[in-house]
C-alpha cells in the first residue's frame, strides 16, 4: 500500500478496533516510512547496561537504522558514549536534542553540564536539555535546577530547557519560567490510563503543559506504549495496544504540527530493574534491532 497522508490522518477519531493486526502493522510501517519528528535513542544491546564500554560501530549502526525514519535524535547524557552519539548523529544529518543527566551527585552534575556546553558550542546540539526528571525523582531542589538552567543558558546559543513530566511545569512555574523551551514527557500508560482513552489523555497532558508554558514552545520529549509486560491500573501492555497508540499519537502530532519524540527506538533489557518487565518492551525495534511491525 502506498502512503497517503490524508488517508491515514482520516483515521483520527476512528475506532482502530475495526482493523486487524496486519492492517495496523501496515499503517504503522507507512507512518514510520513517511518519517517521524524524533526518536529517543536506545543505546544498549541485549546484555549491556549503563557503564559498559560501547563501540563507535554500535552507535553508528543503530543511528543508520534510524536515519531513514526520523529527523531528530534525543540523547540523555552528554558524557562518554552519549556524547559520541550526538557527534555521530550530527555527522549523519540528524538534528539533536541532547541532555545532561543530573542527579544528587553534584560533582557528576558539573561534568555533565560542562559536557553539554562543550557539545553545544562545538555545533553538535540543536536543543539542550538540562536534566531529565530529576525533580520527579526528588534528587535536586528546584533552586538548584534553575541555577543549572540559567548557567547553561548563559554559555550556549541554542534553546535550553528541562525534561520532566508535563505536570511539573504546571506545578513549578519558576522552572517553567527559567526554560527557553518546555520539554514534557507525556505517558498515559504510567498513569494507568486504558488504551482506548490514551490519545484523549495524552492530548490533555499536552494542553496542561501548553497552558503552563504561556506561549513558549512545548515539545513532547517522550511518549510510548509497551508491547509486552504487566498491566498498570487500566493500562494493558499488548502488541495491538502498542500499534494503536503509535498510530494515534503519530497521526495526532502530524495533524496538529506538534513536535514529538517517540520512546523509544530499540527494546532494552536492562530497564527491567527500574521499571519492571514492561521496561524491556518500549522500542519500535526489538532487542535484536528487528522492526516490530
Amino acid at each position: 500500500m502506498s502512503y497517503r497522508s490524508e488517508k491515514f490522518l482520516s483515521l483520527l477519531g476512528k475506532n482502530l478496533d475495526d482493523l486487524n493486526e496486519n492492517e495496523l502493522k501496515e499503517i504503522s510501517r507507512n507512518i514510520l516510512d513517511d518519517g517521524l519528528h524524533g526518536i529517543c535513542f536506545s543505546l544498549y544491546e541485549d546484555g549491556q547496561e549503563p557503564g559498559n564500554d560501547i563501540t563507535d560501530e554500535q552507535i553508528i549502526r543503530r543511528l543508520e537504522i534510524l536515519k531513514p525514519h526520523t529527523k531528530w535524535i534525543r540523547t540523555f547524557s552528554s558524557l562518554e558514549e552519549h556524547g559520541r552519539i550526538a557527534k555521530f548523529a550530527k555527522g549523519l544529518g540528524f538534528k539533536t536534542l541532547v541532555g545532561a543527566w543530573l542527579s544528587s551527585d553534584l560533582n557528576k552534575n558539573e561534568e555533565e553540564l560542562s559536557g553539554l556546553v562543550d557539545l553545544s558550542n562545538a555545533g553538535f546540539v540543536d536543543v539542550a536539555a538540562v536534566g531529565n526528571e530529576v525533580i520527579y525523582r526528588k534528587e535536586l531542589e528546584e533552586e538548584q535546577l534553575i541555577d543549572y538552567i540559567e548557567n547553561v543558558k548563559n554559555k550556549v546559543d541554542v534553546p535550553v530547557g528541562y525534561v520532566d513530566a508535563y505536570y511539573e511545569f504546571r506545578d513549578r512555574p519558576n522552572i517553567t519560567e527559567a526554560c527557553d523551551i518546555i520539554l514534557a514527557n507525556c505517558y498515559p500508560f504510567w498513569e494507568g490510563c486504558s488504551a482506548e482513552y490514551a490519545l484523549i489523555y495524552m492530548k490533555d497532558m499536552f494542553q496542561e503543559a501548553s497552558k503552563a508554558a504561556k506561549g513558549k514552545k512545548v515539545i513532547i520529549t517522550e511518549t510510548g506504549w509497551p508491547s509486552e509486560g504487566s498491566s498498570l491500573g487500566g493500562a494493558n501492555p499488548s502488541y495491538l495496544n502498542y500499534l494503536k497508540y503509535f498510530i494515534n499519537s503519530q497521526l495526532w502530532s502530524k495533524n496538529e504540527d506538534i513536535e514529538m519524540f517517540y520512546f523509544s527506538s530499540f527494546d532494552e533489557s536492562w530497564k527491567v530493574d527500574a521499571e519492571g518487565d514492561v521496561g524491556a518492551f518500549w522500542g519500535l525495534w526489538d532487542r535484536l534491532e528487528k522492526l516490530k511491525f
